[in-house]
């Protein structure tokens, strides 16, 4: 058997802290997906699914289990602004590969307005000093990026393409690949871009009323309403 080099083996119910499955976010399909069946992450993992299914309640709580803080950062940050986690990280149990990094980094887009602040505010040795709030919103997240994604470790993203454009997408995922190709990082990611969806490698999941399913890219929800869209936007303006 091959060693594991990645730092997630297997996400489960805690069985001494089990989730009601009647109050959020245990109502949330993905959620008890998870909690009943358990998630077994690749080297990358993305999610996808429409808004209110679930997907970041998920990837939060999964960064948040594996002991990164919760508004973003690394496994080391101590930023905390008004807390809006729900309390799903308790209720998970994560199983890692023996010997393998714990290092972690969560780039939650919700957040990145407060985490910036606290960055500039306690800047870390060996990293390049960054004005994050004197860069372009796009400009910031990918210098973040950049400066901060490298080595191994669990790299754990929420829809940062809110802040960038498509080339800036691109570069996004030319970092992300460079990660997984390295070996020892792992990337979860949930997105609403079909360019990020189209990580090479990556197991990619819908999220919705069925829960988790496994999805090849070209089959996505996602990638067909963008296809139908740009070849004929007209026909969906009798919707809006």
């Amino acid at each position: 058997m091959e060693f594991a080099t990645v730092p997630l083996r297997e996400i489960t119910e805690n069985p001494d802290n089990p989730l009601n499955r009647t109050v959020w976010p245990g109502t949330l399909a993905p959620v008890r997906h998870i909690l009943d069946n358990g998630l077994r992450p690749g080297k990358a993992t993305v999610l996808v699914g429409e808004n209110g299914t679930g997907k970041s309640t998920v990837v939060e709580a999964i960064a948040a289990a594996y002991g990164i803080n919760a508004e973003g950062g690394s496994t080391n940050a101590m930023h905390h602004s008004r807390p809006t986690e729900s309390d799903l990280p308790v209720h998970l149990r994560v199983l890692r590969n023996a010997g393998t990094s714990r290092y972690g980094y969560f780039l939650r887009a919700e957040t990145m307005h407060g985490f910036f602040t606290y960055l500039e505010e306690n800047p870390s040795t060996g990293l390049p000093d960054l004005k994050f709030h004197e860069m372009s919103h796009g400009e910031s997240f990918l210098g973040l990026i950049t400066s901060r994604f490298r080595g191994g470790g669990l790299w754990v993203l929420d829809e940062p393409e809110s802040a960038l454009s498509f080339s800036g997408c691109l570069s996004l995922l030319s970092v992300l690949r460079t990660l997984v190709d390295d070996g020892d990082s792992q990337v979860i990611l949930s997105t609403h871009s079909p360019l990020l969806a189209a990580l090479p490698g990556a197991d990619i999941y819908e999220t919705g009323d069925w829960g988790l399913r496994r999805s090849a890219w070209a089959d996505l929800e996602l990638v067909r309403n963008w296809r139908l869209f740009l070849d004929g936007p007209e026909r969906f303006f009798k919707y809006i």
